[in-house]
């Protein structure tokens, strides 16, 4: 095992006045990475935001951090969030992928905040890390669509990774200090999400609605459904196979309910070391916006003598086939994760808008998967290319099942 970058950077970087870029800030993990910020503005500047469609949230949050860049899905709504500004601020308004990119390279910024949701987020994550800068990676596709490729580019150009996902971060926290040769297996936790325990005659029957109560976790709706059906933590099988040069067999997944211990590391000696703590990304955020230092969060402390159990339980694959196919598209090769994961953002999309049941979403994967016959990725154009095309093959697939 080997971490996929050198931390020199950041652990040299001022724990002051540390310039940041927050590329999804009005999603659920830029919302709470700007909450963070707020705590300490005479620690951390915001010289970015990068937003979608929901600009008059966009808005509030540029008229508090004042940025001086911020980036919008297309130019009709930078037209549109110009209106919305004050006379008295005139940030650079840009839009699209190039928008994305170019404010995730700026000179000036010290640290990415990779939040964007799905495949949208690679380009902007490489060229930062092209640019030697340092990305808190909360978007987990890039390493999913790129992982090899991502690690390749680390090593040219120094940039840099930390973990925010809470899984990942929990074993980044729990390595440190530790000799990675001493590391046996990898452990990962799942809630089970809102079906933990139920069969596939109860899944015929989710509603939207249902799939989005998370039990424990507030997060944005296309993870929450990836949390449902487990495919959340296939991807993050995939992503610590990249991250931490983890082989697939060193890997493991176990149902943790209580989403209390948020992942495990085996050492050799017998040792299980684990990070604990409630079940708020501000956490993992907090970490990696300060690394290598900590500051207070804010979160809920944990009191371990409330506890009643902890409980940990196999993954249900036979219920729940989400997690095995993503383990088995990394195990055929670095393409079949992107034909994967283009599919199954395709048809979870298709279910939020009610096109598709809650069960066709492995229907969907699993026909997507089974008509790519392999292909060699030798550059990001490969992944984008095979992308485009595996969610054209899942677009299709959709309008047969639809309901």
């Amino acid at each position: 095992m080997r971490y996929i970058s050198s931390l020199e950077k950041v652990t040299g970087l001022s724990p002051s006045q540390r310039r940041i870029v927050v590329l999804g800030s009005t999603g659920s993990i830029g919302r709470t990475t700007l909450s963070f910020i707020g705590r300490y503005p005479e620690d951390f500047k915001v010289i970015a935001l990068a937003g979608g469609e929901n600009i008059s949230l966009l808005a509030a949050q540029a008229v508090r951090f004042r940025p001086p860049y911020l980036v919008v899905k297309t130019q009709e709504l930078a037209l549109q969030l110009r209106d919305l500004l004050p006379l008295d601020y005139s940030p650079h308004i840009l839009s699209g992928p190039d928008g994305y990119s170019s404010v995730a390279s700026l000179p000036e910024g010290d640290i990415v905040v990779s939040a964007l949701v799905g495949a949208a987020g690679l380009r902007p994550t490489i060229e930062a890390l092209r640019q030697g800068k340092i990305v808190a990676l909360a978007n987990k596709e890039s390493l999913v669509l790129a992982g090899g490729f991502i690690r390749r580019i680390c090593a040219e150009y120094g940039g840099e990774i930390l973990p925010v996902d809470s899984e990942h971060n929990a074993i980044f926290q729990v390595l440190k200090g530790q000799q990675w040769e001493d590391v046996r297996s990898i452990i990962l936790t799942a809630s089970g999400g809102p079906f933990l325990g139920k069969d596939r005659d109860f899944l015929k029957k989710v509603t939207v609605e249902m799939a989005l109560e998370h039990p424990n976790w507030s997060m944005g709706p296309k993870i929450t459904i990836d949390s449902a059906t487990l495919m959340n933590k296939g991807l993050e099988v995939i992503e610590a196979h990249h991250l931490f040069g983890a082989p697939l067999e060193d890997i493991e997944v176990v149902i943790h309910p209580e989403s209390i211990i948020h992942s495990l590391v085996e050492m050799v000696d017998g040792s299980l070391l684990a990070q604990m703590g409630e079940p708020d990304m501000v956490v993992p955020v907090g970490y990696c916006l300060s690394y290598p230092h900590r500051k207070d969060t804010g979160v809920k402390r944990l009191h371990i003598t409330s506890l009643k159990r902890l409980s940990f339980y196999p993954p249900d694959l036979e219920t729940f086939p989400m997690l095995r196919l993503a383990l088995e598209a990394i195990s055929q090769g670095e393409d079949y994760p992107v034909v994967l994961n283009a599919a199954n953002e395709v048809a979870v999309g298709a279910f939020l808008a009610g096109k598709i049941s809650f069960l066709d979403i492995v229907h969907v994967n699993e026909e997507v998967l089974s008509n790519h016959k392999g292909c060699i990725i030798s550059s990001l154009g490969d992944i984008l290319e095979l992308d485009i095309k595996s969610r054209c093959v899942a677009e299709k697939v959709v309008r047969s099942l639809g309901i």
